[in-house]
């Protein structure tokens, strides 16, 4: 049972990842490179529907390493699942700190309602993305060096 909750684990981190990755560095540089309108839209877009599935994702993502790193404390590998679980925190309160108060703000934009600073608003978004893909790569390489 343990083996099938870690592969769980495991997968559904990786494609959250994956995920996040593609939108870092796929998504964005494509929406980016759009006319205004339609990166701008795109973007709103974008934040709502990401904006909904996300946050079950990393709830759902936390939670798993936590019954991994429960139900495995004497196995080897559990510190990091433990490390895992506590950089998936970090990526939660960086969202809800960080990144959710701006995609917030920007899923409600229209081109006629967006304000003058939006793509510095939308920059500041990728930078935090940038800095929060990288905390989920580290928890992931450490979810799947725990199988190891």
């Amino acid at each position: 049972m343990l083996n099938a909750l870690e592969i769980v684990t495991t997968v559904v981190v990786g494609l959250m990842v994956g995920v996040e990755f593609s939108v870092a560095f796929v998504i964005s540089p494509i929406l980016n490179a759009l006319p205004d309108d339609s990166s701008q839209r795109g973007r709103s877009h974008g934040g709502r529907m990401l904006g909904a599935v996300m946050p079950f994702w990393y709830i759902g993502s936390l939670v798993l390493s936590a019954v991994w790193a429960i139900a495995g404390w004497h196995h080897d590998g559990a510190g990091l699942v433990v490390i895992a679980g506590a950089l998936l925190i970090l990526s939660v309160i960086m969202s809800i700190l960080l990144l959710v108060p701006i995609n917030n703000r920007g899923k409600t934009w229209t081109t006629e309602n967006r304000p003058a600073d939006w793509k510095e608003q939308m920059n500041r978004w990728d930078r935090f993305h940038y800095v929060r893909v990288a905390v989920l790569i580290a928890a992931f390489a450490l979810l799947v060096a725990a199988l190891a």
